[in-house]
């Protein structure tokens, strides 16, 4: 009721495959909450009445917030002027912009790499010269 001011909080585990039971027999405002968790993450709510994308396009292929999806997505949304309409195509990466240095990978944190010889010296000198309180 609206003077208890109360909230209903539901936590359900499921796998990719079981559906959830739907509530919204019971709490008519759960039925966007449940369509929002159907297009971000692809939980399924059985007896659902309206069960349909509501912040994704209808055409759209898979569930944005899932860790299975790629983070440049499937395809890519533009306009073209020549056509007059929105064309869809599939997302294709510059091989330039990846890097594949699969040998060494420590090496790219500072704490594992060798200093230069110059900055050795020069922390050398600093600690030398540095004055006894």
């Amino acid at each position: 009721k609206q003077w208890y001011q109360r909230r209903v909080a539901i936590t359900a585990g499921t796998d990719e495959l079981t559906p959830v039971d739907s509530v919204t027999a019971l709490f008519k405002s759960a039925d966007w909450a449940e369509r929002e968790v159907w297009d971000m993450y692809g939980v399924y709510f059985a007896g659902h009445p309206d069960l349909r994308r509501i912040l994704t396009d209808y055409g759209f292929e898979g569930h944005p917030q899932r860790k299975d999806f790629p983070l440049t997505g499937f395809t890519e949304v533009r306009y073209d002027n020549s056509l007059g309409r929105v064309v869809y195509e599939p997302v294709e990466v510059a091989q330039e912009f990846r890097r594949f240095e699969l040998d060494m990978p420590w090496e790219l944190f500072p704490n594992y790499r060798e200093a230069p010889a110059h900055l050795l010296e020069a922390q050398e000198t600093a600690e030398e010269v540095k004055p006894e309180k």
